[in-house]
Formats: structure tokens, C-alpha cells, sequence
């Protein structure tokens, strides 16, 4: 079964979300489940500098009405559809505050007849592990883990 694309499976996830009772936003890519911002980056590939610098920032501007705001952002997944660099996975592996709030998902074999897809999720976030089931349940992206591999090639 082929996957749609990224941009697709967010917006039927996010549907997923709201009928869970969860805060989506029409327009930006993140759910809100209590208290907390459960933030959607889309990407194919990120330097490793830049993800750090953007990662250790934990803010996000939100829609509200017809102004934004600046919140506090929980938690991020970065949705990459290339896989990332070794270096980038060294940087998440090496910072346990980047671990506990960030998680990557390496969804360029999930187009493929190979639907085994690369994570590396340590975060506490409800929200990434129903993203997880979603695609598991919906799609039938399976998921191993990219630490294993960070930790095999460092």
C-alpha cells in the first residue's frame, strides 16, 4: 500500500487527533493534548548545527485569531524524508535534554515496497506514540529503532 505524502499523513493524523478531543491547528502542524505542544517538522534534511540551534529553542509561533503568539513547545518530531546524518544522530544521542524532547522519524523508505521505516523516539510524548501507532495501523509503516544504528557506527 502506498503512503501518502507527508504533508497528507499529518493532515490525517491531526484529523485522528481531533476526534481524540485533542487542540490541532488548521494551519500550522502541531497538536496540543493538555497542556502541552506536540510540534510537526517536515523536512528532507537537516545540518546538524542547525537542528541543534533550532531544537534547543523549544518556542513556536502560533495562529490565534488574526495575530500570533509565542508558546512553549513540549516536544518536536522531525519527519525527514531523507535519512539523517550519522552526525545528526550523534548530536541527539549525545544530548539527553534534545533526547527527551525531540524525535526523528526517517520516512524515506515508507514510499518504497519496503515499509520498515528508522526512529529515534525518547520522549515521553503521548502524542509521537499515537503518531507511531497511526502509521503502523494505517499505512503499515513499521519502525526500528535509529538509535541502534547510532550507537553500531559511532
Amino acid at each position: 500500500m502506498a503512503i501518502p505524502r507527508v504533508w497528507e499523513l499529518i493532515h490525517s493524523f491531526k484529523a485522528e487527533c481531533e476526534l481524540r478531543g485533542w487542540k490541532i491547528s488548521e494551519h500550522e502542524d502541531w497538536v496540543k493534548a493538555g497542556d502541552e505542544y506536540h510540534n510537526f517538522l517536515w523536512i528532507r534534511t537537516i545540518h546538524p548545527s542547525a537542528f541543534k540551534k533550532i531544537a534547543s529553542e523549544h518556542k513556536s509561533a502560533i495562529k490565534e485569531g488574526t495575530s500570533y503568539k509565542m508558546v512553549d513547545v513540549a516536544y518536536t518530531a522531525w519527519l525527514l524524508s531523507e535519512p539523517p546524518s550519522m552526525e545528526l544522530l550523534q548530536a541527539i544521542a549525545e544530548n539527553p535534554e534534545l533526547s527527551k524532547r525531540t524525535a526523528l522519524y526517517d520516512l524515506s523508505c515508507a514510499c518504497s515496497s519496503n515499509s520498515t521505516c528508522t526512529k529515534f523516539n525518547q520522549t515521553d510524548s503521548v502524542i509521537f506514540k499515537e503518531f507511531e501507532s497511526f502509521l503502523e495501523k494505517k499505512w503499515g509503516v513499521h519502525f526500528k529503532r535509529m538509535r541502534d544504528l547510532a550507537v553500531a557506527n559511532v
